[in-house]
């Protein structure tokens, strides 16, 4: 018999005969006579007497055998004995046990198929059977079990969700996150790194400081017309405030213009303006004595332009002795009525209110004018 396809059970080498009818007979063929002693094993010699003996006054033996246990089952033979190791085949009907251990050659069992069997009998296709014109071209395979495979873990299961792919997303996130803040790598085609963003920060602040500086606006400078400042009010603006003068009570308005030059020349945008409001103080008494309302205008960069400011003369006072009120009115009485047909001067300090587009605060300028000619003229006859 050949080495390999002997078993590596040593006890199966040189035992003794046994009753079983499963188990042939020592003097087979298929068992090699006059072995040496197996150093390896505990179960040389099985023939040798021992030298003690069981409780029955029988030598024992150092190999399994029938003494070596409890047998409980029959004494026959499980199926027909020698008729079935006729039908196991080979060696002239011989069933050769240590063939069947090693896969070297037919198998006792003949149950998945003919004996011998076949390589392919652990593959047991599922087949229907149809009547025999549908099986005229061979058997009809509906069902192939595949193989099992390894078993889902409880984290490969997490990440077949939604919740475990933006789990995972987000932890990918996190770890991009912390080699771009080490400098390890950069985003954007790796390019941007710390250092590239440093610079681009830098650049970005320059153009920015560059862009500002020529769209920012600045804040304009005023100017009064030295010649007129004060200037009678016409069209519209004259129809909507009536010119009055009383004593009793004591008050007067009337509607007037302040001759106003900007300039522009720190500008290299045009200049707009949300509102240009004006309130005017008569210059000895600090009272207001009016108030006005540019509205919205845009003038050009680099330039003075002159304009007209609309205003308001409006005063209420306790009687016609007061200061404020006789101020006024002496300057804006008929001249027919003063010494030489010369009126006396307006004095009045004007403050100008700035709201400029693109300016996130209100700036503002003030002016006083001391020799400033009352708009209006009352008649001879008035108060």
């Amino acid at each position: 018999m050949d080495s390999d396809r002997k078993s590596t059970v040593s006890s199966f080498y040189g035992r003794r005969g046994s009753q079983d009818a499963l188990v042939p007979s020592p003097s087979g063929q298929n068992y090699t006579q006059g072995r040496g002693r197996d150093d390896t094993s505990s179960f040389f010699n099985a023939d040798r007497a021992s030298r003690n003996l069981d409780g029955a006054g029988r030598a024992s033996t150092a190999g399994y055998n029938r003494g070596s246990f409890f047998f409980a089952g029959r004494e026959e033979p499980v199926k027909g004995g020698r008729d079935e190791e006729e039908e196991a085949g080979g060696n002239g009907g011989a069933w050769d046990i240590y063939a069947d251990f090693n896969n070297a050659g037919p198998k006792y069992s003949s149950a998945f198929g003919a004996s011998p069997p076949t390589p392919t009998d652990a593959y047991q296709p599922l087949v229907q059977k149809e009547d025999a014109a549908s099986t005229m071209t061979g058997p009809v395979e509906l069902v192939t079990v595949p193989a099992l495979g390894p078993e889902w873990q409880r984290d490969e299961l997490r990440n077949m969700t939604k919740a475990g792919r933006r789990e995972k997303k987000s932890e990918s996130r996190q770890e991009a996150w912390k080699q771009w803040h080490r400098g390890q790598r950069g985003i954007c085609g790796k390019w941007f790194t710390r250092r590239m963003l440093v610079f681009v920060l830098f650049g970005l602040c320059v153009v920015i400081g560059i862009i500002l500086a020529f769209t920012i606006p600045r804040v304009p400078m005023f100017a009064f017309d030295t010649s007129i400042p004060l200037a009678n009010a016409t069209g519209a603006w004259n129809a909507s405030i009536p010119s009055e003068f009383s004593r009793s009570p004591a008050n007067f308005s009337f509607p007037g213009f302040a001759n106003l030059q900007v300039n522009t020349a720190s500008n290299y945008l045009p200049l707009t303006f949300n509102h240009l409001r004006a309130s005017v103080f008569d210059l000895d008494t600090g009272v207001q004595v009016g108030s006005g309302d540019l509205g919205h205008r845009t003038f050009p960069a680099k330039t003075i332009s002159s304009f007209q400011l609309p205003l308001n003369f409006t005063y209420l006072a306790v009687n016609d002795t007061d200061t404020t009120w006789l101020n006024w009115y002496n300057a804006c009485r008929n001249a027919a009525n003063d010494p030489g047909g010369v009126r006396p001067a307006v004095k009045f300090n004007i403050v100008l209110n700035m709201d400029i587009a693109g300016l996130p605060n209100k700036p503002s300028v003030s002016a006083p004018i001391s020799n400033a000619n009352c708009p209006i003229e009352l008649s001879q006859s008035s108060v």
